[in-house]
Formats: structure tokens, sequence, C-alpha cells
């Protein structure tokens, strides 16, 4: 792509300033995903009667090296990236992956400062691997834990998976020095609203940082169903009723959670509320899958292929081009205008790209 492509791409293409998209946003965070598998088959993401064991996920060729996702992400500061998030999948499978993580740490944002270098996890390798992720320059972790509740943890990660040793791979973190932890649970009606409370007192009392997240309807296989959603309002009730919560402000312009603090000042949660309260209007996230697909929206219907862009020998300065034209035609809202004529529209998986 020539300058001209990009001129002519919309708002925001001049490289006289941070790239915006259609209605004005920019870009903020890059979340990568290093693999498509993963050891769970959580029934929101991954259900295992869709992702069985004939289930055909990349080959190794077709998924992104250590260097391209090292050049994406450098590209990507470059254009105005500030925090990168590493996902799956679940990114502990992915062999090696604390030398990606030491080379991402070298990456560093506009002003020089290093990039906000997070990782998201379900914690089953934790114990094994914290230390060394920590040790390579690895700034915070978030782990996905959907309940303490044995048989309903075992239930939700499809795998019967014990809740112990992923509140051992949360502990293994924390004594590598990572913390607050912040530790991520999906609440889905009729499996798993009851263990909003103890959830929340654990979090509380461990000095971690819990978000709760409305069940979405990203993609296909979790078979969503609206009635199914436990609303924001409805989780930040339940908690307030034993411990009064007190709205904060967000941490920088789109973040994603609504954030509130105990009233006794120890501790915070959060809310992700993007069925009942969409932010799209304040979306500032790109997601890049194993496959090197960039998606500009969770609920993307297609990507833009950045692998084979890069494989076929253009400059930094020609992928860069292309990265700024994708995001200054975005227009992206979906969750704003879910309704029952999107319901059925085609979409990617969320452990495709990267949630």
């Amino acid at each position: 792509m020539d300058g001209k492509t990009v001129a002519a791409a919309g708002p925001g293409a001049s490289r006289d300033e941070p790239v915006l998209d259609r209605l004005g946003r920019r870009l903020h965070d890059l979340r990568i995903s290093v693999t498509d598998r993963c050891n769970f088959r959580c029934i929101y993401c991954m259900p295992r009667e869709v992702y069985g064991r004939d289930f055909a996920f990349l080959p190794r060729g077709q998924v992104l090296t250590f260097e391209e996702i090292v050049r994406l992400a450098r590209l990507f500061a470059g254009e105005g990236v500030e925090k990168l998030r590493i996902t799956g999948g679940e990114p502990l499978v992915r062999r090696d992956l604390p030398d990606l993580i030491a080379m991402l740490a070298e990456v560093r944002r506009i002003d020089g400062g290093p990039v906000d270098l997070t990782l998201t996890t379900n914690g089953s390798a934790l114990r094994s691997l914290a230390g060394a992720l920590r040790d390579a320059g690895l700034g915070r972790i978030t782990v996905s834990l959907d309940s303490l509740d044995e048989e309903t943890f075992r239930a939700m990660n499809g795998v019967d998976y014990p809740v112990s040793k992923v509140l051992d791979g949360i502990a293994a973190a924390r004594e590598a020095g990572f913390g607050p932890i912040k530790v991520n649970m999906v609440v889905r009606r009729g499996i798993n609203e009851a263990s909003i409370v103890p959830m929340a007192r654990w979090a509380r009392s461990e000095g971690h940082i819990l978000r709760f997240i409305e069940y979405m309807d990203v993609g296909h296989s979790n078979g969503w169903r609206l009635d199914e959603v436990v609303p924001a309002s409805e989780i930040v009730a339940a908690i307030s009723a034993e411990m009064p919560l007190e709205p904060i402000a967000p941490n920088y312009p789109g973040e994603v959670a609504d954030r509130w603090a105990y009233a006794g000042g120890d501790g915070e949660v959060g809310v992700i509320a993007s069925v009942t309260a969409p932010f799209c209007g304040a979306c500032t996230r790109a997601r890049i899958s194993a496959d090197g697909q960039l998606y500009t929206c969770l609920f993307a219907v297609k990507g833009t292929d950045l692998r084979d862009l890069a494989r076929s020998g253009v400059t930094d300065a020609e992928l860069t081009d292309a990265i700024r034209v994708v995001w200054s035609i975005r227009a992206d809202r979906y969750s704003e205008l879910r309704s029952e004529a999107t319901a059925d529209l085609p979409r990617v998986e969320m452990f495709a790209m990267g949630g």
C-alpha cells in the first residue's frame, strides 16, 4: 500500500497524529492470541460437544512465530498502542512462552516507555510458569475463575479440572511477585450466579481484583441466550447487600469494566456489561488471532490477514499502512446494535481471536 491509499482511507490516516477510526476512537489496547488451543473446554467458549478430540486446530505453520508477533506488536506500539495482552486459547500451552514475553518486554510506546504487558490465563500452568513469566518481564496476570464451588467449576471448565489447582496457580503468581491479581468470572444464569457473592468475599479477603463478565453472544458455539445473562446491576446489588459498594472512576478512557470500591476502602470489583450496558463508543481495542488475522471487534464477522502480508516481504512501513487503513475505516459497535436481527449473523469464535 502506498501513501495515497492511506490518505484515502478516511479520518485519522495522516502519520502526523494517531490514527482514529470513523467514530473518533484511537488505538490503545492490542490483544494477541498466541495459540488457538486450550486444555479447558469452558461451556461459554469451547464447549466439548463442538471442540472434541477430532477438532482440527491450526497447523503449526499457520500460527504466528514469536518474531512475527513481536514485529506486529512493535508496529502497533508505534501507532499508539500502550497495552499488550497475551491471550489464547490458553496462552500457557504455547511452548517457550516466557521467551516471547522477554521479547515483548522490549517493545516501547511512542513516548519511549515500556508497554503495559499483561496475560490472561486459566491458571492451570501457573505453578510451573509464573516465576519464569515474571522474570521475563510480564507485568500483570489475569486468571479466569468462574466459581469456587468444586462441582460448579468442574462443570464449567468442561474437563473436570479441580478448582484447587487454579487457586494454587494464583498463589504461585502471587509468590512470583504479581499483584494485585485480576480474576475474571463469567456469570451465566442457572449455572454459577450463586457463586457471585462467595467469589467477591474471597477476592476481597485475598486482595485480588475481581471482574464479573456478563455472558456474551461471542461466536455461535456457546448456545447463547439473553435469558441466561445476569445483568451487571443484579451482580452489583447482590454484592452490595452484604458488602456495600461505591462507584469509582475508570483507570483510563475506554476501560471496559465499570469499577466499584468497597465502602470500607479495602479493594474493588468491576463488572463488564457488554450486553446490558454496551461501551462500544469508547472501545480502543484491536485483536490479532493466532494465525495473524486482525479483528477490530470481539463480535467480528471476519478479519484482515496480516500474517500473509507480513510473510510476503512487505516493509514495516507498508505493514503499518495496512494496519492504519483497517483502523481508520473501522465503525464497529455491535453491542450497541445488538438485536434479533443481528443474533444469527456469522461471527468468529472467541477462542480463535483471543477474547
